[in-house]
C-alpha cells in the first residue's frame, strides 16, 4: 500500500468523525449517517489496500 493511499484512506476515516461528531452535535441525522459511510468507505478502501499487498507477496 502506497504511503498516499494510506493517508488518504486516514483522511475520509478522519473526515468521517468530524462529520458524525457534528451531526450528533447539532442534531443532524443526515450529516451523522453521512460521517459513518465516510468512515466505513475508508476501512473498506484500506482493507482492499491490504488484499493487494497480500497478493504481491
Amino acid at each position: 500500500m502506497s504511503t498516499g493511499d494510506k493517508i488518504g484512506n486516514m483522511a475520509d476515516k478522519a473526515k468521517g468523525a468530524v462529520k458524525e461528531t457534528t451531526g450528533k452535535a447539532v442534531g443532524n441525522e443526515r450529516l451523522e449517517a453521512e460521517g459513518k459511510a465516510d468512515q466505513a468507505k475508508g476501512d473498506l478502501k484500506q482493507a482492499g489496500e491490504h488484499v493487494k499487498d497480500a497478493f504481491k507477496d
